[in-house]
């Protein structure tokens, strides 16, 4: 019951509790304190509303950073990771396999800003061996989201 919880909210975070337990045939206070179970677990992590930027004028540049380096002792590849998750360009970090170890992605005001990241934060890092960048151009799913698609509520309002 919970998975079907969570991947309803995962869909769309606004669906009521109300409207969950409608559709799984439950008690709204069941829904609320499994919802309240996740909170607390940490299974639900955050609430997030997914915005495609091009439409507002926002001018950033996305870019996937991928980057080698030699695992620590003890640690593995847990401490570079920790470490470049403190960056505040940094959107996500993934350990990989293949020929890279970590996949990160980085959003910045220009591609010179995202050269400057590489070169004087990544590359600086103990251990970091190569990075290869490449640059996002055209953005066509994220999430399960289709951009360029207008997205209708279950009440027939656009958002």
């Amino acid at each position: 019951m919970k998975e079907r919880i969570l991947a309803y909210l995962e869909k769309d975070a606004r669906t009521t509790h109300a409207d969950i337990a409608t559709m799984l045939g439950i008690s709204e206070q069941e829904v609320r304190d499994i919802i309240a179970e996740c909170e607390a677990d940490g299974t639900i992590m955050s609430y997030r509303t997914m915005v495609n930027w091009g439409k507002t004028g926002k001018t950033a540049v996305t870019a996937l950073i991928e980057l080698k380096t030699i695992p620590q002792r003890d640690k593995g590849f847990d401490s570079v990771a920790e470490r470049i998750c403190n960056f505040p360009e940094v959107k996500s970090v993934a350990l990989m396999s293949g020929g890279f170890d970590l996949a990160i992605t980085v959003e910045c005001a220009n591609m010179r800003d995202v050269a400057f990241f590489v070169a004087e934060k990544l590359a600086t890092i103990e251990g970091v061996t190569a990075t290869a960048t490449h640059f996002e151009l055209q953005k066509y799913k994220e999430n399960g989201v289709v951009y360029g698609t207008e997205k209708t509520d279950k009440r027939g309002n656009s958002w």
